[in-house]
């Protein structure tokens, strides 16, 4: 059966996909929410910050839960906390309620992501787990993409739909996981969950360089193409001229470039040793992105080269992020729940400082915006190239 096909691979896609469709189906909505909470389009900027700390100070937990209380139970708790929450994003009557009730939906919001990525490597082995992660990711791309196209046209129906929609995401994703996927932490197997034995394992982790290096280096290639998707409101409407409606004019190309990179992750598992496709992928984010920064410099901007550059970034590092959170992963075979929470921890907290203090700093122009991406791949950089899975 095709990896499309299989029925766990779809659902554990859906449950990853949530924190996607969060960020972004909001989006076209910011001067719009603004006006209807008298705020402004800053201060609605401010609510992905309120999503993403307590998203990412979460998932340090989520995954040790699982370890802990299953993988399933993990992921009905977290969800129903986002429904509820995004239930009370709908009823919010001012942006100090949009911020609590996004706040909640962090806490939540983040279990599908984090036990989704256990469960891809509780269940698949060598090279088969490289072709689901790259298959997930495929599926996982498209939701950038369709979240914000989406969101345009329910703002028809009022912004509160957008939210509305969000509380119906977490009740299907919490139906067919149950439903669906099997319990991949059997009872024998679970970790004592308490404070104490939760510190041990994280010491453990954090104590060791390459998995530290390896989550670094995934976080930054990811943040470094996030800075645009947080700045899309200013980089679409008020540099390139775009309006509510056309944000599929940036997420469209950009997810068509992390599909063919993730196509690339799954055609070469097994044909291409992962070092070497690493190596490959950062020689390619690197050209593109020194690209970027020059026509951004000398050239006016012109959006479909402004855009084409964005998506020609995400070919590069669709195709390495499988193979460096898989490597990841694999440095702590018996806690991978554990693992997986410190990895999108660091994701997440990558994200969370760009959301907060980066895109701030640098949307001012789109010069500004191809500098961010420029400074924030070569830290990858660094981080990757003293790893193990650089020099193998």
């Amino acid at each position: 059966m095709s990896l499309f096909l299989n029925p766990k691979v779809i659902v554990l896609a859906v449950l990853a996909s949530l924190a996607p469709f969060a960020i972004d189906t909001y989006l076209p909505g910011f001067h719009i929410i603004a006006t209807d909470l008298s705020s402004t389009p800053a201060y609605v900027q401010q609510s992905l910050t309120f999503y993403l700390i307590p998203y990412t100070i979460m998932t340090l937990f989520h995954g040790a839960i699982s370890d802990s209380i299953g993988r399933i139970t993990t992921i009905k708790w977290g969800l129903a906390l986002f429904f509820f929450a995004s239930i009370g994003c709908v009823f919010s009557t001012s942006i100090e309620e949009l911020w609590f009730f996004r706040a909640l939906q962090g806490i939540g919001g983040g279990a599908g992501n984090v036990v989704a990525r256990a469960m891809v490597r509780d269940l698949y082995k060598g090279a088969q787990a490289q072709r689901v992660m790259a298959t997930i990711q495929i599926i996982f791309g498209i939701a950038p993409a369709v979240a914000p196209i989406f969101g345009g046209f329910l703002l028809d129906y009022g912004w509160q739909s957008i939210f509305a929609f969000l509380a119906f995401y977490a009740g299907i994703a919490i139906y067919f996981s149950s439903r669906i996927l099997p319990e991949t932490m059997p009872v024998k197997l679970r970790l004592p969950f308490n404070l104490k034995s939760i510190s041990t394992r994280y010491r453990s982790i954090f104590k060791d360089k390459e998995f530290v290096l390896l989550i670094l280096a995934l976080s930054a290639n990811f943040s470094a193409f996030f800075l645009y998707v947080l700045a899309s409101p200013i980089f679409l409407i008020d540099l390139l001229g775009f309006s509510e409606k056309q944000f599929a004019y940036l997420f469209i190309p950009t997810v068509c470039g992390m599909v063919v990179g993730s196509f690339i992750a799954k055609q070469t598992a097994g044909a291409i040793s992962p070092s070497k496709l690493t190596k490959y992928g950062y020689f390619w984010m690197f050209l593109i992105a020194l690209s970027n920064v020059i026509f951004c410099y000398f050239f006016e901007n012109d959006a479909m080269i402004n855009i084409g550059f964005i998506a020609l970034y995400n070919v590069g590092m669709a195709s390495i992020m499988p193979i460096i959170s898989i490597a990841a992963l694999d440095c702590f075979p018996k806690t991978r729940g554990t693992a997986a929470s410190g990895q999108a921890f660091m994701q997440m907290f990558f994200s969370s400082v760009v959301a907060g203090v980066i895109v701030p700093i640098c949307w001012f122009s789109t010069f500004g915006l191809s500098l961010g991406l420029f400074f924030i791949l070569i830290l990858g950089l660094f981080f990757i190239t003293r790893t193990k899975l650089w020099v193998s």
